[in-house]
C-alpha cells in the first residue's frame, strides 16, 4: 500500500461568490414578448460593429423574465466567433438566471443560420436543460432585420 505525504506549504486560489446590485430591481425591464427582447438587444449593439465583426451576446433573465444582465460573450472575425459555454453558464449561475436569450450578428447580412450556428445552439440548449435554465430564443441580427430560432422551430 502506498502512502502519500501531505505537503503543508502549497497555495490554492480562494473562490468567493458575491452578487451585488447597484440599482432598484423594480426598474429592470421585463421580457414579455419577442419584440421587447429584440429592442433591448438592438440598444446594446454598436452599429459600427454589426456589419464588421461577429459578436455573441447573452440576455440573462429572472424567473419573472426581468433582465438581470446582458453580456458580450465573444467578439470574433467577419465570419465567425467562438462561444465558450463555461463562461456563458458560469455567468448564468452567478446571476442565478432562470432563462437565457442568446444572440449574435451576421456581418454578411444573411439571416440564414449556418450549420455551426445550429450545432452551437443545440449544444447550449442541452447544457441549459441539465442546469434547469430555459433557453428561450436565439436571434441572428443584421443591421436591418433579425432571425428567431424559436419562431423557426429550431429550439
Amino acid at each position: 500500500m502506498e502512502t502519500f505525504a501531505f505537503i503543508s506549504n502549497f497555495q490554492v486560489s480562494e473562490v468567493q461568490l458575491t452578487y451585488k446590485r447597484n440599482y432598484d430591481i423594480t426598474t429592470r425591464p421585463a421580457i414579455n414578448c419577442q419584440v421587447t427582447a429584440v429592442e433591448i438587444f438592438r440598444q446594446c449593439w454598436d452599429d459600427n460593429i454589426i456589419e464588421l465583426q461577429e459578436q455573441f451576446k447573452v440576455m440573462y433573465l429572472s424567473n419573472s423574465n426581468a433582465v438581470l444582465a446582458i453580456s458580450e460573450v465573444s467578439t470574433g472575425t467577419c465570419t465567425s466567433t467562438v462561444v465558450d459555454p463555461r463562461i456563458l453558464f458560469a455567468t448564468s449561475l452567478k446571476l442565478n438566471a432562470i432563462g437565457l436569450i442568446i444572440a449574435h450578428n451576421h456581418p454578411s447580412g444573411i439571416l440564414v443560420p449556418s450549420q455551426a450556428d445550429i450545432k452551437m445552439t443545440t449544444k447550449l440548449k442541452e447544457i441549459a436543460l441539465l442546469l434547469e435554465i430555459k433557453l428561450l430564443d436565439h436571434f441572428i441580427f443584421t443591421k436591418s432585420n433579425y432571425y428567431s430560432f424559436a419562431d423557426e422551430g429550431l429550439l
